[in-house]
């Protein structure tokens, strides 16, 4: 079993920034895929960033050059820094990660609890 913590939200003002992180722990061989995604109220749970374990990104349009996603393979960690935060940036914003617990193991995904972002003056 794989356990992830997510850390980091909170309530910021527009234009300010916020570093999450997504810690995993328990039986894991490889981490494959790490994925942010959010969900605001009343809408649908979307992308936000990706990183392969090859460190390979991925941005959805409404964040490039404003997020980086990133990840430290040593300490099973991902990272989303959020630089110019804007109002329409407030959800949940939840970690996703592919993991295998042996070499031969299947890749399972595991999901964060998630972490509330509030961009409000």
């Amino acid at each position: 079993q794989v356990q992830l913590v997510e850390s980091g939200g909170g309530l910021v003002q527009p234009g300010g920034s916020l570093r999450l992180s997504c810690a995993a722990s328990g039986s894991i061989f490889s981490i494959y895929n790490m994925v942010w995604y959010r969900q605001a109220p009343g809408k649908q749970r979307e992308l936000v960033a990706s990183i392969t374990n090859g460190g390979s990104t991925n941005y959805a349009d409404s964040v490039k050059g404003r997020f980086t996603i990133s990840r430290d393979n040593a300490k099973n960690t991902l990272y989303l820094q959020m630089n110019s935060l804007k109002p329409e940036d407030t959800a949940v914003y939840s970690c996703n990660v592919v993991v295998s617990a042996t070499s031969r193991g299947a890749r399972i995904p595991y999901w964060g609890q998630g972490t509330q972002v509030t961009v409000s003056s």
